[in-house]
């Protein structure tokens, strides 16, 4: 393992998908580490959680790809998050640490970031795997993620409490209670007003996102879980619709947490994409934006997929 801060690089180039907040800060120094060998891998984690997380995923993914995981600001080691930090400032902290084309591999907030840095570098989007993503949320839905952003202002305690009990089935709980009493402490360990800053953009960034998402030239795949019940397939579905050649594929079963839930499942996912699955028939290197079909199955025993060409 290589652990490793640096500070943030030289900007490259890139049409920004909108104007950034005034007064944006410059790239932040992430903390982050590197595993493996091969084409570059960059995995980013949700919000209230940290680089961790993706542990379940990082054998497989670090047999044939070089994988770098970070903090992203206002989480694990990596600096605070001040009030009003903005998508952009995000996306352009994880920009600062890549050399060249890299496969991105969001998480929840972590998807949102990766689109962003697809917008905004394509240079440096050789791929985009979003799992977990919000996108195009409802009246309902925006006021159901308000309601949570109040109750983590009011009662942190009781906000990362009520997160848990959404991403474990009583199942899953049950048997693995280890794993959910981790998942807790790493939220209630995270520093109240970083947090707050980071939800607010998980909460509210989508909607800026929407009229830009056609920009995206990278090969894109979105997954999520079928019974998540906040990044739902039908978003998965609207980013595969609204993204030229996007994918969708959905966890059969699954909930929110599926770098900790399906782990295997979720790596076949991401190793088909980027042509790094051994047999693998699609992917980036394999004409992966160019499916026709509806329903079909990836290969790897990971659920529905369906296509946009």
């Amino acid at each position: 393992m290589e652990a490793v801060r640096t500070p943030g690089g030289a900007p490259g180039a890139g049409a920004p998908c909108g104007p950034d907040p005034a007064g944006a800060r410059p790239p932040v120094a992430l903390a982050h580490e590197s595993h493996g060998t091969g084409a570059p891998m960059v995995l980013l984690h949700g919000v209230g959680l940290d680089r961790r997380m993706w542990d379940r995923c990082l054998p497989a993914l670090a047999a044939r790809h070089r994988v770098t995981l970070v903090d992203l600001r206002g989480h694990g080691a990596s600096p605070a998050a001040a009030a009003g930090v903005s998508l952009a400032e995000l996306a352009a902290d994880v920009g600062a640490l890549l050399s060249g084309p890299t496969h991105i591999v969001g998480f929840s907030l972590g998807a949102l970031v990766a689109q962003r840095l697809g917008l905004d570098r394509p240079d440096l989007t050789a791929s985009l795997t979003l799992v977990s993503s919000v996108a195009g949320r409802s009246e309902e839905e925006r006021a159901a993620v308000a309601r949570r952003q109040e109750l983590a202002a009011e009662d942190f305690g009781a906000s990362a409490r009520a997160a848990v009990d959404r991403w474990f089935s009583p199942a899953w709980r049950a048997q693995d209670p280890g794993l959910a009493q981790r998942v807790l402490d790493t939220l209630l360990a995270h520093d109240r007003a970083s947090y707050l800053a980071c939800y607010r953009v998980f909460a509210t960034a989508d909607t800026g996102l929407w009229r830009w998402l056609p920009r995206i030239a990278a090969p894109t795949v979105a997954v999520t879980g079928e019974r998540d019940p906040g990044s739902t397939p039908a978003m998965s579905h609207r980013l595969a619709g609204r993204i030229p050649g996007g994918r969708a594929v959905i966890v059969p079963g699954a909930r929110h947490l599926l770098p900790l839930e399906r782990p295997r499942e979720l790596a076949d996912v991401i190793l088909t994409h980027t042509g790094a699955h051994p047999g693998s028939a699609t992917g980036t290197d394999a004409g992966a934006r160019t499916g026709t079909g509806t329903g079909a199955d990836t290969g790897s025993h990971t659920g529905q997929e369906s296509h946009r060409s």
